[in-house]
């Protein structure tokens, strides 16, 4: 049975339309969370945005690192002087960011950032020295539409296309997934967060 001209044409209409209200979440979203405003990209992490004082953040990957292998090795260079391996019990694991200013005014990326498991156990990354590992994130200040990592920089260019945050975390943390990123004023106050595979 054949359906006339109009009426086909009001069938694709109303299919579209169905489409569109099913719609998709996009990679983002402005959720309450535990705080009014803030920022929450979910879970799926890996190209989640979110954004803090006008920067659009995008987690390119986060993962636990293996200081011995060829790639990651580059990773954990430049920790402070005294900082000892992993134990036992514990792990490299590293947060790969990727930033742009979206706004028409110079602003700076943040460099307070911390991760916390749903037991409450925070960990802070370690700052890391960036004339020995060209991956670190460090806080910059940024022309609009500028990113960070810059371009036809080492961490542009790297796998991860992302700068890094180290951290040094236990491995209970596997039992108190998920973990949460987030990215902080100066003053402490949690402007967005990221939740991270483990």
């Amino acid at each position: 049975m054949r359906l006339s001209r109009p009426r086909t044409l009001v069938c694709a209409l109303l299919v579209a339309i169905g489409l569109a209200a099913c719609g998709g979440s996009g990679t983002s979203h402005h959720a309450g969370g535990q705080e009014t405003g803030l920022s929450v990209a979910d879970a799926n992490n890996d190209g989640s945005y979110v954004t803090a004082n006008g920067i659009t953040y995008q987690l390119q990957v986060s993962r636990e690192l293996n200081q011995y292998s060829t790639e990651d090795s580059q990773y954990v260079r430049g920790v402070p002087a005294g900082t000892t391996d992993p134990g036992p019990t514990q792990e490299w694991y590293g947060v790969f960011l990727w930033a742009k200013n979206q706004t028409h005014q110079t602003r700076t990326t943040s460099d307070n950032f911390e991760i916390v498991d749903t037991q409450g156990n925070t960990y802070d990354p370690l700052k890391l020295d960036t004339a020995v590992n060209p991956f670190a994130w460090t806080a910059q200040t940024l022309a609009p539409l500028a990113t960070e990592p810059g371009v036809d920089t080492v961490a542009s260019y790297g796998p991860t296309q992302g700068a890094l945050l180290l951290f040094k975390i236990s491995t209970d943390a596997y039992a108190n997934r998920p973990l949460t990123l987030y990215i902080l004023s100066s003053s402490g106050k949690k402007l967005a967060s990221i939740s991270l595979d483990l």
